[in-house]
């Protein structure tokens, strides 16, 4: 008999949360939600807990909380709870097993690491924290037996591919990247991108945040590190591979020559799924790619010069210590700039560039220094701005 999944989903307003819960209500044999949290969108919510009748909900601030209050019906039966601490007392529920990491950006890193304390089997979607703390999160989920399973489609595409092969024999990772809306427009030009023009990407329907990086391949760097923690792999053997057609997820090369992809339409419900409930594949009525009528897959190497930020990001990877949460911080403070138009697109690589550029490096920092230089670089990449 398969086990029932008690979820706490942290970020549940968003594609990944929106997604998760579609997933839940088609098997709730299998699903059951525990917990609830957002921002601000109290709409959203308010639905989902009256749908779902979780025992627990946080949002961003009392503000938000009393929105929400108002807007259930009286006999709902839910504690409201908020900000961080909410957050991370949704992650550590004792009635919920499993817990979806879906929180944009760094505000994800302390709920995360909070159920990973727990000893939670957290499906992880939230890439910013172990970008930011990778060596802390992955050591303190060895000292719990917790269990992080991917949920990101190149991550998960890699944990499908490396299933039941000798790590021995692993050569390298290969992280496909679709290129994002710009991939063939003339550098040049991308002073005169607006933000409507970034958020149209042209295979996957994801947050603003997200399509931003995906636009600037920031995303693709993030992944890079991200890999680099979650499969224990040495950041020369993890590389970059453009594929506009997003089919192939991401693909293990093996020392024999062997290439392992794993193939998809692109759409996270897949992946989102598998981290549910793998190995078992469910049926979520998600069609198999149409290769005949896609006829051939496109692959090119990324251009570092057009695309910065993917370089940012590596070089952020290799120095390590507090870096990579600087370049992180950096980026998000960028990208919100230029979501409310306060920053030119092509200047959003030159603003984290030059916040790495003053930061003095912590080398093995503890998680206060990480904490300290994610604040440390908001001040600065809004001074710079």
């Amino acid at each position: 008999m398969t086990a029932i999944r008690h979820l706490s989903i942290l970020g549940s307003t968003g594609s990944i949360g929106r997604n998760t819960l579609e997933i839940a209500a088609m098997f709730p044999e299998r699903f059951v939600v525990k917990a609830l949290t957002a921002g601000h969108n109290v709409d959203l919510l308010a639905r989902q807990i009256e749908r779902f009748r979780p025992e627990m909900a946080a949002v961003y601030d009392d503000r938000t909380a009393a929105a929400l209050s108002a807007r259930l019906a009286p006999d709902a039966a839910v504690d409201i709870l908020v900000g961080e601490a909410g957050y991370v007392q949704a992650a550590t529920l004792g009635s919920s097993d499993t817990v979806v990491g879906a929180i944009v950006g760094a505000a994800g890193l302390m709920p995360t690491l909070a159920a990973v304390q727990c000893g939670k089997t957290v499906a992880l979607a939230n890439k910013e924290t172990l970008v930011m703390a990778g060596e802390i999160v992955m050591g303190a989920a060895r000292a719990a037996g917790s269990r992080i399973v991917p949920v990101d489609s190149e991550h998960s595409a890699v944990y499908q591919c490396l299933a039941g092969q000798s790590r021995d024999d692993l050569e390298r990772i290969l992280i496909t990247a679709s290129g994002g809306p710009f991939l063939n427009r003339d550098g040049a030009t991308f002073k005169d991108v607006k933000p409507a023009d970034a958020l149209q990407h042209p295979n996957w329907r994801m947050g603003r945040k997200i399509t931003i990086d995906s636009a600037t391949l920031m995303n693709k760097g993030l992944e890079v590190i991200e890999a680099h923690h979650l499969f224990d792999v040495s950041l020369d053997r993890i590389a970059v591979l453009v594929h506009p057609q997003s089919i192939v997820h991401s693909m293990v090369a093996f020392r024999d020559g062997t290439v392992i992809a794993q193939l998809g339409v692109p759409d996270m419900k897949g992946a989102i799924a598998f981290a549910l409930s793998g190995p078992d594949r469910l049926p979520i009525n998600q069609p198999p790619p149409d290769f005949a009528a896609i006829g051939a897959l496109h692959f090119r190497k990324p251009d570092f010069n057009r695309f910065p930020c993917l370089g940012l990001a590596f070089n952020a990877a290799e120095r390590g210590g507090t870096l990579p949460a600087v370049m992180n911080a950096a980026n998000e403070v960028a990208v919100n700039a230029f979501l409310s138009e306060r920053l030119r697109f092509d200047r959003i690589p030159r603003v984290i560039e030059t916040v790495m550029n003053r930061h003095s490096v912590v080398p093995r920092p503890t998680l206060e220094d990480i904490l300290a230089a994610d604040q440390w670089s908001r001040a600065v990449a809004a001074e710079t701005i």
